[in-house]
């Protein structure tokens, strides 16, 4: 799936340069040849990663992953304008009138998409890196007599990795401790890939202390880099892992911890169901649902007061944010479901492949769980 996708991408993007640009036989091939590296990259990346050549690893992904990036934002404004092109056309059929002086030029097409992925690019590595910090309040007559608020600090998609590493953790956990949080939760893939100095970024996130404590669920990516290896940086992180299980904090509320789908191709599964899990908590508690994919299970909804997910990276970059609002029907930011409950989708804290973001700006998340009415 990844090479016809990924591929495919390239014979588009190479086409339209070959018809925009009208080049020769040798720079065809070399460009070719590049994007042949390019699509390989990917998986040399992990490759070198898995034989422990870190360096290697992490110049492949840089050029890579940039690459990935700028290739899909240029394929993106090429096919905007086969598609206004296309309507051009339509338009003469019906109309009998001959548009000639507004149709772009395959030339025109490629340099303006060429311009446009660069600015997009330049800008997108300023945005990874401004990492916001989102206030959330939900109102509730759940908590305890003498607690009028909780707060909840929530990181997603962090993607310690290859190209995520401790300066971008450093700016994550900066806005974690502004936030002043009460517990801190982790929705899925804080890791990626080979992570250098894991020791080092460990320590960084169990500095962070929390009264009510740190807990965490799996994402994709945590099996994609490794469940064993995943599981144990994220347990020497301080985090309780809840993996179909729940954590009753006393007089305070449930945290209920789902694992991500994605492990039962590797033969992980919940001990039990979601439904199961949330069907036998008392209502009396606030319950706080922590899950990866922003999904909400049939019975699910009503059994549970807040739902934290993530995964989606809003797209990260635009206009694949618009890819993802097709396949998840529940979109970043806060929801309130048919039946009380509420889900918050995180934008997420790092990046996943090309480190830039464009109109999908990296977040931390402090929900408030207020009393009231």
């Amino acid at each position: 799936m990844y090479l016809s996708i990924y591929g495919g991408t390239h014979v588009y993007g190479f086409i339209k340069v070959k018809q925009g640009l009208a080049f020769e036989f040798w720079p065809g091939l070399l460009l070719a040849v590049f994007m042949t590296i390019m699509v390989a990259a990917p998986i040399m990346v992990r490759i070198a990663e898995k034989f422990g050549h870190n360096h290697i690893a992490h110049i492949l992904a840089i050029i890579g992953f940039t690459w990935m990036g700028l290739l899909f934002v240029f394929v993106s404004a090429l096919f905007f304008f086969d598609v206004y092109r296309f309507f051009l056309s339509i338009g003469r059929f019906v109309f009998q009138t001959y548009f000639l002086s507004i149709t772009p030029t395959a030339g025109l097409s490629c340099t303006v998409s060429m311009l446009l992925a660069c600015i997009v690019m330049g800008y997108g590595f300023f945005e990874a890196r401004n990492i916001r910090l989102e206030h959330v309040t939900v109102i509730t007559d759940k908590l305890p007599k003498d607690l009028d608020r909780l707060r909840i600090a929530q990181i997603s998609d962090v993607h310690l990795g290859v190209l995520v590493g401790e300066k971008r953790l450093k700016k994550i956990l900066d806005k974690v401790k502004v936030a002043e949080p009460h517990i801190l939760v982790s929705t899925g893939d804080l890791v990626d890939g080979q992570i250098d100095n894991p020791d080092r970024l460990a320590t960084m996130l169990r500095e962070i202390v929390t009264p009510h404590g740190k807990y965490a669920v799996t994402g994709n990516h945590e099996y994609y880099a490794g469940l064993s290896r995943s599981l144990d940086f994220t347990k020497k992180a301080g985090f309780v892992l809840l993996q179909g299980e729940t954590q009753t904090l006393k007089n305070l509320l449930h945290i209920v911890g789902v694992n991500d789908p994605s492990g039962s191709s590797q033969g992980v599964v919940s001990s039990e169901s979601e439904y199961r899990l949330l069907s036998n908590l008392s209502t009396d508690l606030f319950t706080l649902l922590l899950k990866h994919q922003p999904i909400v299970g049939k019975k699910s909804a009503g059994h549970f007061d807040l739902q934290l997910s993530g995964h989606t990276h809003n797209g990260q970059i635009f206009p694949f944010s618009l890819m993802t609002r097709l396949f998840y029907k529940i979109h970043p930011g806060l929801t309130r479901l048919q039946k009380g409950s509420f889900v918050y989708v995180s934008r997420g804290s790092g990046t996943w492949g090309p480190p830039v973001r464009f109109l999908s700006p990296p977040e931390v998340t402090l929900i408030e769980i207020v009393k009231g009415q």
